[in-house]
């Protein structure tokens, strides 16, 4: 099978769906003849023309809320990007309750087929301010769904169904992730919502993680099985919907579970997963839960301290060596 970067994948998944159904649009700041700062958009402005394909003025609480006003009409499935996902709380207001409520508000008389694209993630020194990963403040929002892929595979089949879906949808990219390539089939393919996906099979401890930290997890499990601990590497894909029950079966199978993000581990979207688990499977534990994320501090500005933020392949290994010895 053919080996793509996951900014192919985005971009391969947005000319598909805008080629499938031509009341698609996409817009945000530089999508357009820029193609977008990560490059995710290239050509798309040549291909579908100016007015399925543009740029708007740096103001996300507008770009959010002309989504929503095209989403209600029935006639528009807008897919708006903001440049860093940090930018989302400039946009709270429409997001957490316009985007997320109105269906339900309205009766159910109007459908809200908005995908929001978000790159988040800590990469190059961009500071407190564009490094961040929001994403668990939207856990706490009924009405939104949240996917946050980390292959190029998943990446092409979330966000087709992302864009064909009637509802709200946060699309969460890491932006260090853009740059890997992995396996993706030529023919057409959806993941749904709500499917976790078993990156790599094993007995001893589970990692549930997400994004750049499902590739940590991986890395540290390769390690493990050097000496003989067999890890198994859960990737929930969304965390809304989001599929306990695939990770309680591993749980079940595994009783030792260590949750790694890279968002702050206070509140962080461990910390829902490992109180699901407690009131599901508290019995199937031989270990206390341990949960890895980035401080509670502001993300340093300096690349060289950056990299002490996200959990890192040593730390994933000593909290495995530490759950293996309940």
């Amino acid at each position: 099978m053919r080996k793509i970067t996951m900014r192919t994948a985005l971009m391969e998944a947005l000319n598909e769906e805008m080629e499938r159904d031509d009341t698609t649009v996409l817009f945000g700041e530089d999508v357009g003849k820029f193609g977008g700062i990560n490059a995710v958009t290239k050509g798309l402005y040549e291909k579908f023309g100016g007015t399925r394909v543009f740029d708007t003025p740096i103001a996300e609480p507008t770009i959010v809320a002309a989504a929503v006003g095209m989403a209600i009409t029935g006639n528009a499935r807008p897919i708006p990007e903001l440049q860093f996902g940090d930018f989302v709380g400039i946009a709270f207001d429409e997001v957490f309750n316009k985007m997320g409520k109105w269906r339900f508000m309205h009766g159910g008389q109007m459908e809200m087929p908005v995908t929001l694209r978000l790159p988040i993630g800590i990469a190059g020194g961009a500071g407190p301010e564009h490094s961040q990963s929001p994403q668990a403040l939207f856990m706490h929002g009924p009405g939104l769904q949240i996917v946050i892929p980390s292959t190029p595979y998943d990446a092409k089949g979330l966000l087709k169904t992302a864009i064909r879906d009637n509802n709200a949808v946060l699309f969460f990219e890491h932006k260090v992730l853009y740059d890997m390539k992995g396996e993706v089939p030529e023919e057409e393919y959806l993941i749904p919502f709500g499917k976790a996906d078993i990156k790599k099979e094993g007995d001893d401890v589970t990692i549930i993680a997400t994004a750049l930290q499902v590739h940590t997890a991986l890395e540290a499990a390769e390690e493990l099985s050097a000496k003989g601990i067999e890890v198994e590497v859960v990737d929930p894909r969304t965390l809304a919907p989001l599929d306990m029950e695939t990770i309680l079966q591993s749980v079940k199978k595994t009783g030792r579970v260590l949750i790694v993000h890279e968002e702050p581990k206070t509140g962080g979207s461990g910390a829902e997963i490992a109180a699901q688990i407690q009131e599901r499977a508290l019995f199937d534990l031989s270990a206390p839960i341990k949960r890895l994320g980035s401080p509670d501090v502001p993300i340093a500005q300096s690349i060289y301290l950056e990299q002490f933020y996200t959990p890192s392949k040593e730390q994933i290994i000593t909290a495995v060596d530490e759950l293996m010895e309940y």
